[in-house]
């Protein structure tokens, strides 16, 4: 059976009244990860706190939850935002590609399911001091933990225009990342590139008019993706986070992962697909010589996209794709 009849009638989008914010394809989450009365789920990016209290709610009596992030303010935000259910939460911030170890050392083993929500929240974006949106005129910092690696706009002012085009091909797949590498090395020289709508400026102005007129979303979109990709190591983690995932299910747990662009979906696709397979041994090798036992089985179809009405009511959901994958008995 599908996680959603996509012949019935379309939910409405759930509204988190107390943080004004929209979870994305929550009812298809809740679906997938089915928590009950004592189950044991984790948020692996926490953001906003709006699946976990929805899981939450479902797995009360007796159940817990472990939300991670790498935002301290996401983190103290969720906190307060949790507050009523005391000690069935446990919040720790770190980055994901920590998942095995803070899960083991706060109780959470062996898990009925887990959630990755890979997009940035509201809060995130609205934060002036980060610069994640193109609209910002504060720092070019795009970290998630502001206390661990290089500002964007350390990346903006050093990289060389060749390692600059290849950062925006390969993290923005953007099809202008000559041109736009081109403008930033020129423009830095004349002033330094160091807030969102600065950068938003440079993009924009390397790109003739007729180009950016043919453009369904700002110029700046990929590029911004790309840096914060690299700034925050989002696909050197995104795998060692999803292998911990599939140690820490028990059998028949559920993994559910929300992907916003094509290359983490790539990522997750891949890593499901293999998990599927289980036997990593070269295509030419006439016997399995590995041993590998398949650890996962996809769940219904891949993937799942928002509905019309939630992509209408929050227009961010409308790149969100859902693929759910159950834990296999060891």
């Amino acid at each position: 059976m599908s996680l959603r009849d996509s012949k019935g009638p379309a939910r409405e989008p759930v509204v988190d009244v107390e943080e004004g914010h929209l979870p994305v394809m929550v009812e298809e989450v809740m679906a997938a990860l089915s928590p009950a009365p004592g189950s044991f789920h984790i948020d692996a990016t926490v953001g906003g706190g709006g699946h976990a209290l929805r899981v939450l709610e479902a797995a009360m009596p007796h159940g817990r939850l472990l939300g991670i992030d790498a935002d301290a303010s996401a983190i103290a935000r969720t906190s307060r935002r949790l507050e009523r259910f005391g000690e069935a939460v446990v919040l720790r911030q770190a980055a994901f590609e920590r998942l095995r170890e803070v899960a083991t050392e706060a109780g959470f083993s062996q898990v009925d399911g887990i959630l990755f929500d890979l997009g940035l929240s509201s809060h995130q974006l609205a934060d002036p001091s980060r610069s994640f949106s193109f609209r910002s005129d504060g720092p070019l910092d795009m970290r998630f933990d502001r206390a661990d690696g290089k500002p964007a706009s350390a990346l903006v002012a050093e990289m060389d225009e060749r390692d600059l085009m290849i950062l925006l091909r390969r993290f923005g797949e953007e099809p202008h990342a000559r041109r736009i590498s081109q403008a930033i090395v020129t423009q830095r020289q004349a002033q330094p590139i160091d807030t969102g709508v600065r950068l938003a400026e440079v993009v924009a102005g390397s790109l003739p008019a007729q180009r950016r007129g043919r453009l369904r979303s700002h110029p700046a979109t990929r590029v911004f993706q790309a840096l914060r990709i690299a700034v925050n190591r989002e696909l050197e983690q995104l795998p060692v986070a999803l292998d911990a995932a599939v140690d820490l299910l028990r059998p028949g747990g559920r993994l559910a992962v929300l992907a916003y662009h094509s290359l983490e979906d790539r990522i997750v696709k891949r890593f499901v697909v293999t998990e599927r397979r289980g036997c990593v041994c070269p295509p030419e090798s006439p016997i399995c010589m590995c041993g590998r036992a398949p650890r996962l089985a996809p769940l219904g179809r891949q993937p799942l996209r928002p509905s019309d009405a939630e992509v209408a009511a929050n227009p961010r959901s409308r790149s969100a794709r859902l693929r759910v994958a159950a834990r296999l008995a060891a």
